[in-house]
């Protein structure tokens, strides 16, 4: 919790995910699991990008989606980058959504462990991705590791080489409490300061976290 009020005094609360529908909308809850999948491989820039072309075609919608041809669904994501493996991607959450009922808030309105298993299972989702969707569209707490995540834990000694996504997000839910709006904005100060920051050759002065010990040549 220090190192997190280190960085929101820096940073300021992000106010994350970005959604322009809102997070309590169908429609916003569909955009932001839409952009848990494009954003997989890629900067926010590009699938900013790639999100605008769909609202651009009105088809930030599950039945939009859904009756989107795979090569139509490519070509608007195409700024996002691997556009023809995450149209795929974005097809098979689409049809999960659509066997369970078709209502993407019904579909995220379940226990967390049932939800997580349930986008586990579809092809093209991984931890990652399914954590991001519990958390920012559903709004459920569960802790989302990424890169940056890995990279500025492991460097000041609180994670271990060896360790995997299990491990570390078991770490940050054990450590912290169970709180949505925390993990959420917990997740938006780690970004900031791994890209402002603690990049992959560090940049330790005026690091919020600069004060804890930690080695920058670490990986």
């Amino acid at each position: 919790m220090r190192m997190y009020e280190a960085m929101r005094g820096r940073f300021g609360v992000q106010g994350w995910w970005p959604s322009q529908a809102g997070a309590e909308t169908a429609e916003g809850k569909t955009e932001i699991c839409v952009g848990a999948i494009l954003t997989q491989n890629t900067n926010w820039t590009n699938v900013e990008r790639a999100i605008e072309n769909l609202r651009r075609a009105d088809s930030l919608s599950v039945e939009a989606l859904d009756a989107m041809r795979p090569t139509k669904l490519a070509g608007l994501i195409r700024p996002a980058g691997y556009f023809n493996v995450k149209a795929r991607r974005l097809k098979n959450f689409i049809s999960a959504v659509v066997e369970a009922g078709g209502d993407i808030e019904a579909f995220l309105d379940r226990p967390i462990d049932e939800l997580r298993a349930a986008l586990l299972a579809v092809n093209g989702v991984g931890p990652e991705t399914a954590d991001s969707m519990i958390l920012y569209a559903a709004g459920q707490p569960t802790f989302v590791i990424d890169a940056y995540t890995v990279r500025i834990f492991r460097r000041h000694g609180l994670l271990a080489d060896g360790d995997n996504y299990a491990t570390a997000k078991a770490m940050f839910e054990a450590a912290l409490p169970t709180d949505a709006g925390l993990f959420n904005d917990y997740h938006a100060q780690v970004v900031a300061t791994g890209k402002w920051f603690c990049r992959r050759r560090a940049r330790c002065e005026g690091c919020p976290l600069e004060r804890f010990a930690h080695d920058a040549d670490g990986p």
